[in-house]
């Protein structure tokens, strides 16, 4: 019998001891709402990388940091960055440089993420 997504919800909650909060409440369900519009962005952004060949830590890092860029609070900046420290620590050694790719490419053809403001050194010249 396969659980629902509220019920591995609940269940992670008791088995750690831990407190919900809004912040992870909205974005376990939103990362699973937005879930087929995510892995689409994903594959378009893996060339040559089947969403079914990456390593299920690599893909549920990917899932979860083009949710909080396309629909969360978290800056698109600091949701990169926390992914790439994510993979640091749990996926492999080329990860981290592959997640960071496909982030940044989602995240600027999405309007999410610009190039750095001027200076305004470079403004007053």
């Amino acid at each position: 019998m396969s659980e629902t997504p509220s019920v591995i919800y609940a269940n992670a909650f008791e088995l750690r001891g831990m407190e919900e909060t809004p912040y992870i409440r909205d974005t376990y369900f939103g990362a699973l709402e937005h879930r087929a519009e995510t892995d689409a962005l994903i594959a378009q952004n893996a060339h040559r990388w089947k969403l079914s060949r990456m390593a299920a830590v690599t893909r549920s890092i990917l899932r979860l940091a083009v949710y909080e860029i396309l629909w969360g609070e978290v800056p698109p900046r600091a949701a990169i960055n926390e992914a790439v420290e994510l993979a640091k620590i749990y996926d492999d050694e080329a990860a981290p440089a592959f997640i960071n790719g496909i982030l940044n490419q989602i995240a600027k053809e999405s309007g999410k993420l610009t190039a750095p403001a001027e200076t305004e050194t470079e403004s007053a010249e």
